[in-house]
């Protein structure tokens, strides 16, 4: 079940597709992931997440600079730092939409993960 978020530094979207793995995997004979195969794919949608929180992070910290030009050029009370100040709040509140945005993906891509593990724990066979 392939997942699809947005790419914040260019709109563009990213597929995160939980079934698809670049290197084989071990299936059990009932057809359910063996544990190897659940290992890979755990490790994988961890580095997915990890990827999306260090995203998170770098917007974050550029709103952090943003807030801080913005304040100097208030303190400075010059005509021309204050237009400025416009496109630079423009940009904190897209930068805002954004961490909304990457936030809400996560979340969804996160219970979907565990929805999916979950049914194939479901799955597997009881000996």
């Amino acid at each position: 079940m392939p997942m699809t978020t947005r790419d914040s530094s260019s709109g563009a979207e990213s597929s995160m597709d939980f079934n698809n793995h670049e290197t084989p995997t071990k299936r059990s004979v009932s057809g359910s992931p063996s544990v190897d195969e659940e290992e890979a794919e755990d490790a994988e949608v961890w580095d997915q997440f990890n990827r999306r929180f260090r995203e998170v992070q770098s917007v974050l910290d550029r709103n952090r600079a943003l807030i801080q030009q913005v304040n100097n050029n208030h303190r400075s009370r010059v005509a021309d730092n204050m237009v400025k100040n416009v496109g630079l709040i423009q940009e904190i509140n897209g930068n805002i939409s954004k961490v909304v945005s990457l936030y809400s993906d996560l979340s969804s891509n996160f219970s979907t993960f565990f929805h999916h593990r979950n049914d194939n724990a479901n799955a597997k066979p009881t000996n």
